[in-house]
């Protein structure tokens, strides 16, 4: 065992092995963990209940199919991910594009195709009910999301997680982007009030049947 794996706890450890060494079985967790292949289990259990890992029958030569485990999608996330900076990096590269406000068009372009996406689920309903639809497609993007109504009948819709905060600190467009995708989605007159890339403590937004 690396001197650093001692400082890991075992399911740091287990993750670990399975990212380096692809599908194995609990015997072989436990060989290499040196410890039982019981104590394996209980954690193995533990992680797939959690979604973070993925079984597999493989066929031996003699007797029963063996089980193995993988890292699922969600258990891959858990290991250190740069897709911010890729994203800073491809738009620090379109700003050298002859094209003008070539920025602000793929941020249009993507406003138009999040509408396209979530537009059916808003239907002809009342306005209480697409912002309730629309917390939950949020919730689901990952934004934490609360709403609440004011006593005078508006909402407010906060935010407590931002996915692309690191992009909207050094970008304007995604928050733009994700305002006018809000008022088109509720038909409604909607302000952004707090902003976490402007250093709130969350996006809030406040929303407003249209006069």
């Amino acid at each position: 065992m690396k001197q650093s794996d001692s400082k890991m706890s075992t399911r740091q450890q287990m993750l670990m092995l399975l990212k380096t060494n692809g599908a194995m079985s609990a015997a072989q967790l436990a060989i290499e963990l040196n410890m039982t292949e019981m104590g394996v289990r209980r954690h193995l259990y533990a992680l797939e209940e959690e979604g973070l890992l993925e079984t597999e029958m493989v066929r031996q030569p003699m007797g029963r199919p063996l089980r193995t485990y993988r890292l699922s999608t969600q258990g891959d996330e858990q290991f250190p991910k740069q897709y911010h900076q890729l994203i800073l990096d491809l738009l620090k590269e379109m700003e050298v594009w002859p094209e003008d406000d070539g920025i602000g068009k793929l941020f249009e372009s993507r406003k138009q195709s999040l509408l396209a996406k979530y537009a059916p689920q808003m239907g002809q309903s009342s306005l209480d009910k697409r912002v309730e639809a629309l917390g939950t497609i949020q919730e689901h993007n990952g934004y934490m999301v609360e709403t609440e109504q004011e006593e005078d009948g508006s909402w407010l819709l906060h935010e407590y997680n931002c996915p692309i905060a690191q992009v909207a600190q050094h970008y304007k467009q995604p928050c733009a982007c994700e305002l006018a995708l809000f008022r088109e989605l509720l038909d409604a007159d909607v302000t952004r009030t707090e902003c976490i890339a402007e250093q709130g403590q969350r996006c809030t937004y406040r929303i407003r049947k249209r006069i």
